[in-house]
């Protein structure tokens, strides 16, 4: 068996882990590597960006040389290398995860549970739950799920296609990475450029992917274009904004506008706002159901882009 197909085989069974198991309770990987850059960060951290970059080395360096060894470990056993990329999978894509917690603050609106809906909000995403109503919280949610459509399911999946295990692990690596420093606060507004720079970088054809996917397999498949074309490049994030522009036109709602992070009041631009309408606690289910799809879609575009360009270099 080639390393194509082990790796097309262990994708394929790592996701399908996911969609049935999620993230373990307890002992998450990624959780792990969030302690270890965490001590690296205190023994590293200076107010400088050099200084933030090498954090950003030789945290993310040390998942890709994981992945790498790992690899070399079981090259002679097909059975061995399916299994390592199924949990290697398994491991880094958390669409199951991500559904959960958006239907989870969902239900909560449904109920008419304000209180409960903010509470479980900062699960999902860095907002201020306690400046937000009803359908403010339902708009985070929506956004939240097609962001992390890309940063947790897609952009794993095409690094992986690229690079196999050390390519699944060096993104959620930089992903990681990305959401404990990368954010403009004080402490990190220097130390976390690199982090946030290079996951803009890794990020980048994610996010296209998911963009070009959710068109597809969204409702209005014009209208997701149309809104990517529009407004993408108004958003202040270069990943997001195709993706949430994506997901707005697909889903006909209106995106983005007034937020708070952290006590900082942010005034983004509004995508989709010509013919979209605002967000309802019921589309909640409908932009994970989208998810769902743009991911299975990953898988399949993913796997075959490699076994075809592979094929092709034989």
């Amino acid at each position: 068996m080639g390393a194509d197909r082990r790796y097309a085989y262990g994708a394929a069974a790592g996701l399908l882990g996911d969609l049935l198991l999620g993230d373990p309770r307890r002992g998450h990987p990624v959780a792990a590597f969030g302690r270890a850059a965490g001590a690296v960060e205190r023994v590293l951290w200076r107010d400088h960006r050099g200084w933030g970059a090498l954090h950003t080395g030789v945290c993310a360096g040390a998942a890709v040389a994981l992945g790498t060894l790992a690899e070399r470990a079981v090259h002679r056993s097909p059975a061995a290398g399916v299994a390592l990329t199924a949990a290697a999978t398994w491991a880094v894509v958390g669409g199951t995860s991500l559904a959960r917690e958006a239907r989870a603050v969902g239900h909560a609106l449904e109920s008419g549970d304000l209180p409960a809906a903010r509470a479980r909000l900062p699960h999902l995403c860095g907002r201020d739950p306690q400046a937000l109503d009803a359908d403010g919280i339902a708009r985070a949610v929506v956004e939240s799920v097609a962001e992390n459509t890309s940063d947790a399911v897609v952009g794993a999946l095409v690094w992986g296609a690229v690079a196999g295990v050390p390519g699944l692990l060096g993104f959620r690596a930089v992903n990681t990475l990305d959401a404990m420093v990368g954010h403009r606060s004080p402490r990190h507004l220097r130390f976390g450029w690199a982090s946030a720079r290079l996951d803009d970088v890794a990020g980048w054809p994610g996010a296209r992917l998911t963009a070009v996917l959710a068109a597809a397999a969204g409702p209005d498949p014009r209208g997701a274009l149309r809104a990517w074309k529009a407004d993408a490049h108004r958003h202040p994030s270069p990943n997001a904004g195709p993706v949430e522009a994506s997901f707005a036109g697909a889903l006909g709602l209106r995106l983005g506008g007034t937020l708070s992070y952290g006590g900082r009041v942010e005034h983004r631009p509004v995508l989709n706002g010509g013919s979209g309408r605002a967000v309802r606690v019921t589309d909640i289910d409908r932009a994970v159901r989208l998810s769902r799809r743009v991911g299975l879609l990953a898988l399949g575009v993913t796997v075959a882009a490699r076994l075809l360009v592979k094929g092709r270099g034989k």
